[in-house]
């Protein structure tokens, strides 16, 4: 693999931070000086300011992340998650909330169970409190449930809708189109004014206050992986 990748992957640092410390002539892989894009091996030795790189520890953090604040490590963003997080160890955020949405994400610096995570052809779920502009009609949660047009020929994926009161309803979604859930809604003539997202596979927002943070547990990373493990095994008996 790439270099950039083998450091992100031990939790050292994101790529383009790996390129940054390359281009600084801070790594070296088997005595040599790396070189941008370099491809390494496992069994290379690599130095990152002449020590050895060791794999670092799993960090597992879900946020509930209030509104205004981007899902981004880029130290550029104003108001980046990484920011407003301050944590004291490399992390980044696992897919997106859109900075008018607030609720569930979850930061990492395992870029493996991210990457499974970001395939959305593995159907993982997603489920979100929606609150709409106005009450709807009687058919809406079903339409809504059967897949959106939502133009160009893109038609979501069919979900689970069901309702919490008159102008709020639960979602269910195993994709993750930009801004969703706001052009379904909008498809039929509703403007979203409050998005949380509560649930991502088996992590449960739960009563984490808004704007906290806490690690997951043991038995929630365990059975994280493992929910992941079966939706890979599902979907290649789907696709035989």
């Amino acid at each position: 693999m790439r270099i950039n990748k083998l450091l992100s992957n031990k939790g050292i640092c994101s790529r383009s931070q790996a390129h940054q410390l390359i281009v600084a002539g801070r790594v070296k892989v088997n005595g040599q000086l790396c070189i941008p894009g370099q491809w390494v091996e496992e069994t290379d030795e690599i130095l990152l300011d002449d020590r050895p790189v060791k794999e670092k520890e799993r960090l597992y953090i879900i946020l509930n992340k209030p509104v205004g604040i981007v899902c981004t490590a880029a130290e550029g963003v104003k108001d980046n998650i990484i920011r407003y997080m301050n944590y004291p160890a490399y992390l980044f955020p696992v897919g997106r909330l859109d900075k008018d949405s607030q609720g569930l994400i979850l930061l990492t610096n395992d870029g493996d169970l991210a990457s499974d995570i970001l395939e959305a052809e593995k159907g993982h779920e997603k489920e979100y409190m929606v609150q709409v502009d106005r009450p709807y009609e009687e058919d809406f949660l079903h339409k809504m449930s059967q897949g959106v047009n939502l133009g160009d020929g893109v038609i979501t994926r069919i979900c689970q809708v069901s309702a919490i009161n008159e102008d709020t309803f639960r979602i269910i979604l195993t994709q993750g189109m930009n801004r969703q859930i706001r052009r379904m809604t909008k498809a039929f003539g509703y403007n979203v004014v409050r998005l949380e997202r509560i649930r991502l596979l088996n992590i449960a927002l739960g009563p984490l206050a808004y704007g906290e943070w806490r690690k997951l547990t043991n038995l929630e990373v365990e059975t994280l992986k493992s929910e992941i493990e079966g939706n890979k095994v599902n979907q290649i008996e789907q696709n035989k």
